[in-house]
């Protein structure tokens, strides 16, 4: 898109050549110097944000001169001033699973603005949108070398609908990429190519400008690529087609946490050990809605490739983002990765010039900080089921005879940190163990709690660092010469990022080994990280389940909620690429790797992970040597043209999309069917129903999982009923593009837990005449009666994914509000996006102080007429005895724009009707 030029840039636009070209840019101390502020000791991160409100300063729409002076008042109150902004992102990111239905709704918004009197082509991309298709590939295949190819080919008969669908949607939109299958995940692809740190672009004069290189991205771990300076979050899909349509993103100023790093890692440790602890001590210190910033002269001994393994978890630990400024790391990444020399060059002259340069004497002003010597840095698993839950190796084996206890049902209320404190006494542990033995492939084994059964290298996470991947080659190595093997129950998977890592891995001959112990390339793509690790082997399957053990999977991942890995698996560890390795070789969470024998070899000589643990040198020895500039450029050179099958995609349609009607897959969403030209009013909520009463923690996966389903849910009957196969089911995640299976999958996730219902694990609530139901049915039922609902939660209600469909399927079901004790960013903004009032409890009121069950009527006033952003409202609950309690709760409505949103029946439909106006 053309940058506009406002009325008043031009006090802080100023010219910067570098070699034989020159360019503009707005200059940040241009602006102290017209007296807008002291912005001297503002951290990188948040002068990335200032420079953006400069460039649009006066554009006669969303930026005032007020909103650049908040910013020197920030670091004049000590890095606090919660001002609402407007921020617009240079470009936008999707993956396929959140891409589809963003593309579905752009289609479906062509419809409608056609259907107001409007222009189809107001509806377009206005910045550079990129779609990467890394989230379709399932692991059906694995351990031999055909495991590859055939999960491509599966891939493609799966999914073939929905790559027609985006191959016309490349076609149909301008603005609009899409990098092919087998290619990469988006976060690596973004990190090692789309990204530039400094972007540039030109204005309406023909005048070249340079800026910060931002985005948004349909997955929360858009994070990434801050570790190479580029500033970005994710959003729903809502919010990032919003975002395309040129609407900025309303925010507000965040405070930002300084993480200082000091000193160097050690030997045996692992950037993966690194970002578990820095997981565990930001969730400890609370940074959700808060930009964090690294800094700390530990940076000049942090390859980027691990501070982009840190930065990717920020949704774990609860932030914005977590942001490492521009240095001499940044400027290498860039040129080992194969960006234009121009471009490197243009990093450099423009961060030291507009004050985005992190050198010895960057000491900008923090809202709060923390540190961590990274000396102290020990080997470190996390689980069973948050990222949070950070164990030492050492302590491993003892912290899982706490997880047998607590999920068999001994200590229900201690909390999964809380329970690895301290290990019970190891007798009373072994008689809660449960074990069978068993025939496998001609041979006796036996599975027990602890067995682990996926062993998965995945995730753009760790396969974007050469060190760990390295690392896991080393160890496989030593394993083949030892004589070792994975332990025959245990599915093993390579899932690398990007082809680079193929690449790398064969020009120093590790991929043979990784081969040799079952970690066969399987596909590039997310796989196991986002539940497409596929089937375990029937018989282990069955076995699992008949005698209800609790096995296990590990993985490199950066996620490990309840009901994500696989159905068969009930406790699920994230670990380095080398750990992964072990792991397969051990077979079990039980042995201590930390101390006791991991294997033994064919002449019965135990092997300990020293054995197999290659040194740091030996590491960095062979990353210099296979990781060029040379194998980036090469991978890199045809990322949008894909391979023959890809080519071989038809497409059809022309500016409108002609919607199959028989497409299990894409369907027209109903949300903009019959929409009216003028806005509505936001509306109190009158005599609501409890649809769920939920505890803390429920992630955006309990809410609409990704994974596969069984054809006894609401969605695998319809699939049935349309005589769909449950083998080619496929997952949620996939029919994304298909309301009619999201909404039916919406609170779905096979371990959500309804407090309304007494040990029921599922989808499940009480219907209008309190019988237990499916939660799809109950709202039926519910809407066909005219009964508006509500739904209770703990605290973090919405952590992890940025999946729009979790605040889709919520307004589908007829959800009018959802009342918490707190929400994670990306989706309580979802909710607002799709017309759904977000409250949270005051006055230290929660569901259980309450008393609540799940059988009270609600009624939410104060909604109507001129409510104001983060307003106090009444609230009435009506018990089943008939009594009445009234209290009090927030509207997290956080902006004003957020109120046109909702009035409007959501952000899509605000958008809409403006086009249309205009």
């Amino acid at each position: 898109m053309p940058i506009e030029t406002g009325n008043d840039t031009a006090k802080t636009r100023r010219k910067l050549t570098v070699g034989d070209k020159t360019f503009s840019y707005y200059s940040i101390q241009a602006a102290s110097d017209a007296g807008l502020g002291d912005f001297s000791k503002l951290p990188a991160s948040l002068k990335v944000v200032l420079e953006n409100l400069l460039r649009f300063e006066d554009d006669g729409f969303s930026v005032s001169v007020d909103d650049i002076k908040a910013f020197g008042e920030w670091a004049e109150k000590g890095g606090k001033n919660p001002r609402e902004i407007a921020y617009r992102p240079a470009r936008v990111l999707m993956q396929d699973f959140t891409g589809v239905p963003a593309v579905v709704d752009l289609a479906a918004m062509r419809d409608g603005i056609k259907g107001l009197g409007g222009d189809a082509q107001k509806i377009n991309p206005l910045v550079p949108v990129d779609l990467v298709i890394d989230h379709s590939v399932m692991i059906d295949e694995f351990g031999n070398p055909r495991a590859f190819q055939m999960n491509v080919d599966r891939e493609y008969e799966r999914n073939m609908e929905r790559y027609e669908f985006l191959k016309w949607g490349q076609t149909a939109f301008k603005n609009f990429r899409v990098v092919p299958p087998g290619t990469g995940i988006c976060h690596q692809v973004n990190l090692e190519y789309l990204a530039q740190t400094v972007w540039t672009d030109t204005d309406q004069e023909g005048n070249e400008v340079a800026y910060p290189d931002t985005l948004v991205g349909t997955d929360s771990h858009t994070t990434m690529v801050n570790g190479a300076a580029v500033l970005g979050w994710g959003v729903g899909g809502i919010e990032a087609e919003a975002a395309m349509l040129g609407q900025p993103i309303s925010m507000l100023i965040p405070e930002v946490v300084g993480f200082k790093l000091t000193g160097a890692m050690v030997e045996g440790t692992t950037g993966t050990d690194l970002v578990l602890k820095v997981v565990e001590m930001l969730r400890k210190h609370g940074v959700v809605n808060k930009f964090v910033e690294f800094y700390g002269d530990g940076l000049d001994n942090l390859p980027l490739a691990q501070r982009a393994t840190i930065a990717n978890m920020a949704p774990e630990y609860g932030a914005t983002c977590g942001f490492f400024p521009i240095d001499a790391e940044t400027l290498r990444y860039l040129e080992q990765t194969g960006r234009e020399k121009d471009r490197i060059a243009l990093v450099e002259a423009y961060a030291k010039e507009n004050g985005f340069w992190r050198d010895a004497d960057y000491a900008p002003i923090y809202s709060s900080t923390l540190e961590l010597d990274m000396g102290t840095i020990v080997p470190a698993i996390s689980g069973p089921k948050r990222p949070q839950d950070y164990v030492a190796l050492t302590n491993a084996a003892t912290a899982f005879d706490a997880v047998v206890r607590e999920f068999r049902g001994q200590d229900e209320s201690q909390a999964s940190a809380d329970m690895l404190a301290e290990a019970p006494a190891p007798d009373t542990v072994a008689d809660l163990k449960k074990s069978v033995t068993m025939e496998f492939e001609g041979e006796e084994i036996t599975l027990h709690d602890g067995s682990v059964v996926i062993a998965s290298i995945t995730s753009c996470t760790n396969t974007s660092n050469p060190y760990v991947l390295i690392a896991a080659g080393l160890v496989a190595r030593k394993a083949r010469e030892l004589g070792l093997n994975r332990k025959p129950w245990v599915k093993t998977s390579l899932a690398p990022g990007s082809q680079v890592v193929t690449e790398y891995l064969n020009a120093a001959g590790l991929q043979e080994d990784l081969d040799a112990v079952g970690f066969n390339l399987v596909g590039y793509g997310c796989t196991t990280c986002i539940g497409n690790s596929g089937p375990i082997h029937p018989d282990l399957s069955k076995a699992i389940n008949d005698n209800d053990l609790i096995a296990t999977s590990v993985l490199s991942g950066n996620r490990n909620f309840e009901g994500r890995i696989s159905p068969d698996v009930r406790a699920n560890y994230l670990a380095s690429p080398p750990l992964v390795v072990a792991y397969a070789l051990a077979g079990d969470m039980n042995i201590d790797l930390a101390a006791s024998p991991i294997a033994q070899t064919p002449e019965g000589k135990d092997v300990y992970l020293k054995d197999l643990w290659p040194s740091d040198k030996e590491v960095a020895d062979l990353v210099a040597k296979v990781v060029t500039r040379e194998a980036f450029q090469s991978k890199y050179a045809d990322v949008f043209k894909g391979d023959e099958k890809w080519q071989a995609v038809e497409v059809n349609g022309g500016e409108t999309y002609d919607w199959p009607a028989s497409s299990t897959y894409i369907q027209n969403p109903p949300y903009f069917q019959g929409m009216k030209p003028e806005a509505g009013t936001i509306s109190d909520i009158k005599g609501a129903r409890v649809l769920a009463l939920l505890g803390d923690m429920i992630t955006t996966d309990h809410i609409s999982p990704a994974g596969s389903f069984k054809p006894s849910t609401p969605a695998g009957k319809y699939l049935t009923e349309r005589q769909v196969a449950p083998k080619d089911f496929n997952s949620y995640g996939s029919r994304r593009g298909n309301h009619e299976v999201m909404m039916r999958g919406t609170f779905a996730n096979i371990r959500i837990k309804n407090e309304m219902l007494d040990g029921v694990e599922g989808g499940f609530t009480k219907g209008p005449d309190g019988e237990q139901t499916t939660i799809f049915d109950a709202s039926m039922a519910y809407q066909k009666a005219g009964t508006p609902l509500v739904i209770f939660g703990g605290e973090q209600y919405g952590a992890g994914s940025s999946r729009d469909w979790a605040a889709k399927g919520t307004n589908l079901l007829g959800v009018k509000g959802v009342i918490a004790e707190s929400f994670e960013r990306i989706h309580r903004s979802n909710l607002i996006g799709m017309g759904v009032i977000p409250f949270e409890f005051t006055e230290g009121d929660t569901r259980k102080s309450l008393d609540l069950t799940g059988e009270e009527v609600v009624t939410i006033e104060g909604l109507e007429g001129d409510i104001k952003p983060l307003s106090l409202v009444p609230c009435t609950i009506e018990y089943a005895d008939g009594s009445k309690k009234e209290i009090k709760l927030k509207a997290r409505i956080d902006t004003a724009v957020e109120i046109e949103y909702l009035k409007n029946g959501g952000v899509l439909h605000y958008v809409l009707r403006n086009l249309a106006k205009a």
